[in-house]
């Protein structure tokens, strides 16, 4: 690769990640803040004290899908109330429980994450060098990938960016992030809802199992699918008018 054209677009994946790093310091905390506070009222007011809410995901994004864990000693009628008053929160795409013991329902996979994973087992979505614009040959997978999708849509589904240890760290997931959202419109061009759709880059921090970091074969789209409550568009997901 040329070496102007590999600073340049180093760059410019750096200055994305620091105008996304400023756009989430300015505004996710203060929304999600907003969110935590009503859930946590919601909550208590249903009889719900000892659960807990989590509106950060596993890669520690801000997220308006709060998953539920604790208060092992509630009945089950008072988990699933505490649940839906939750999830009636104007803003709140969803909620789902994590598994913390004593018979509390999981967060669970569903069928279609593994057709996605079928698909893409033997090939790629693929990029230009450098850059997030999907390369036309992939357009093909990419219909096989919605239409996988197409059963799971009311659940989350998380499309995850990775790529190889290669280069500047800050560059490589501010690359991954920008990838994950370039599918994640190109699915939405394909009938899969935006509401349910979240994308995030992780850069190279995790490699495929028992593979050297440095590998190509790294560079990936991964997609997770979660139960989740039916998600309904919200103002921040929903643009306005012009």
């Amino acid at each position: 690769m040329n070496p102007r054209r590999a600073s340049i677009a180093a760059a410019g994946a750096a200055l994305c990640l620091a105008l996304s790093f400023a756009a989430s310091r300015l505004y996710g905390p203060v929304f999600i803040e907003e969110l935590e506070r009503k859930a946590a009222a919601a909550r208590d007011a249903a009889g719900g004290q000892g659960i807990e809410l989590a509106f950060r995901d596993r890669y520690g994004w801000y997220t308006r899908h709060p998953i539920l864990s604790g208060g092992n000693k509630l009945d089950t009628a008072t988990r699933t109330r505490v649940a839906a008053a939750v999830a009636e929160i104007p803003g709140i795409g969803g909620v789902s429980w994590a598994r913390d013991g004593e018979g509390v329902p999981a967060v669970t996979t569903l069928h279609c994450q593994d057709d996605v994973q079928t698909i893409l087992r033997t090939r790629t979505i693929r990029f230009s060098e450098a850059s997030a614009r999907i390369d036309p040959a992939s357009e093909r997978l990419l219909d096989e990938v919605a239409h996988a999708l197409r059963p799971c849509v009311g659940s989350i589904i998380a499309v995850t960016g990775h790529t190889d240890g290669v280069g500047n760290n800050e560059a490589n997931v501010a690359l991954s992030r920008a990838r994950a959202e370039a599918v994640r419109w190109a699915l939405v061009g394909r009938g899969i809802p935006a509401d349910g759709l979240r994308a995030t880059g992780v850069g190279s921090r995790d490699p495929i199992p028992g593979l050297d970091p440095l590998d190509p074969a790294n560079r990936r789209i991964e997609f997770s699918v979660i139960t989740s409550a039916p998600v309904k568009p919200t103002p921040i997901d929903t643009p306005g008018p012009g």
